[in-house]
């Protein structure tokens, strides 16, 4: 084994300890509670037992045996939302033995056939070194996606959400979905034209409703008929898509097939946010880009998650870039939409509350309420600020190990510059 290896190993064994701390009975008294619920936010107690929150108010006791907490007015937030990321599926992104995201099947897009059967799931490793340096920063769950690259097709297959606490259970129930690459971004995979996208999309549904006989060309194998009929039946479908026109034709294409769309990118969906808002369609968006990079995001602008909120629609947060190896960037996303109008309770519900919603987990995850899972964080100010720091986070009620491999590697060169070696 190379000394890299080797040290890699150890990082490993260091760093993805957080299943192993004991969770005991904790009080978390005194601290700015920010709920991300209707019950708003105010100075309160946490009580947790077995892992889930047992009592929000004033006035708490402790349990015998309960470890108190002090939160001295400082904000507690539930745990937040990493985004849609790759996040134990990627390592490295230039090492291709550390990627396990997308197909490479190796034929024309258009004579490729459609695998929604592939999970990316299958391949989340918890003990990633990238968890802990999520973890640390106040992130307790994400999205695990796949992606869609030459020699893929524009459905990129199923992903789910995830806890980042290390265990290997980690998928969270009701979270299922099935990720789509719509648009330009996507034309490569289409023949050439983003029209051919629709086009293959009622193909493969009309394979599922009318199987091909035995030996007949066919989109979609036995197996991926199955999967993807599950989603046609009210099934969550993630399409990946900016440009306001594709967003509406989406939009048509869902209400044909009797699919749940959640729309992703986003870039131009303040043109047509009412039209989200009456179909109830939520929207994760990236509130730093406002520079038409693409023709598809010609309308790109700083407002655009204010201008669908005060619409109706329901906004939560994903990065458009660097959303794997730099996850904690999210909470400057939704800062960033503060500042460019949005309410400061609806970017924290964006992080939180609202993407629990989208992907089904929100019975267990994105409220500080009872019966919740012990997912929480507790600030050294507003989360929402670049400046703040994530004090202390716990993961179903157990106390997060607050080093990652970066933290590591920062005291090892501190303390040679301080010897001056």
């Amino acid at each position: 084994m190379s000394a890299i290896l080797r040290r890699l190993a150890a990082s490993l064994a260091l760093l993805c300890v957080a299943g192993g701390a004991h969770a005991q009975d904790i009080l978390i008294r005194g601290a700015h509670v920010h709920t991300a619920s209707a019950a708003g936010d105010h100075g309160a107690d946490v009580l947790v037992r077995n892992g889930r929150i047992a009592a929000v108010g004033t006035g708490i006791a402790a349990p015998p045996g309960a470890q108190v907490i002090e939160a001295q007015g400082k904000p507690l937030t539930p745990g937040l939302f990493a985004g849609i990321t790759a996040i134990g599926v990627e390592e490295v992104s230039l090492e291709r033995a550390t990627v396990d995201e997308y197909l490479s099947l190796g034929a024309p897009a258009w004579q490729t056939q459609w695998r929604p059967e592939f999970d990316v799931t299958l391949a989340f490793n918890p003990r990633s070194v990238l968890l802990p340096v999520a973890r640390i920063e106040g992130l307790t769950w994400a999205v695990v996606a796949p992606d869609s690259r030459s020699g893929g097709t524009i459905l990129s297959g199923q992903g789910a959400a995830v806890t980042l606490d290390g265990r290997y259970d980690a998928v969270l129930d009701g979270s299922r979905s099935l990720f789509m690459q719509f648009g330009s971004d996507a034309v490569s995979l289409s023949a050439g034209s983003r029209a051919a996208q629709y086009m293959l999309f009622n193909q493969a549904a009309r394979e599922v409703r009318s199987p091909p006989a035995a030996g007949a060309k066919a989109m979609l194998l036995p197996a991926g008929r199955e999967v993807f009929a599950r989603y046609l039946d009210g099934g969550r479908v993630v399409f990946h898509v900016h440009r306001a026109a594709d967003i509406r034709q989406v939009l048509a294409l869902a209400k044909r097939h009797g699919i749940r769309p959640v729309i992703v990118g986003a870039s131009e969906a303040w043109v047509v946010a009412d039209e989200l808002a009456a179909a109830k369609v939520p929207v994760l968006l990236d509130p730093l880009e406002n520079l038409p990079e693409s023709f598809d995001r010609i309308g790109a602008r700083l407002d655009n998650a204010a201008l669908l909120a005060r619409a109706g629609v329901k906004v939560a947060f994903a990065q458009s870039s660097d959303a794997t190896q730099n996850a904690r960037k999210i909470r400057q996303l939704a800062g960033n939409a503060v500042a460019h109008g949005l309410p400061w309770d609806i970017a924290l519900a964006g992080l939180t509350s609202t993407p629990a919603e989208i992907f089904g987990v929100a019975k267990n995850r994105g409220r500080i309420a009872v019966g919740q899972v012990a997912d929480l964080v507790l600030w050294s100010g507003d989360p929402l600020e670049v400046t703040s720091v994530a004090e202390q986070v716990w993961t179903a009620g157990k106390p997060v190990v607050m080093r990652s491999r970066q933290t590591e590697l920062r005291d090892r060169y501190l303390e040679r510059m301080r010897q001056g070696t």
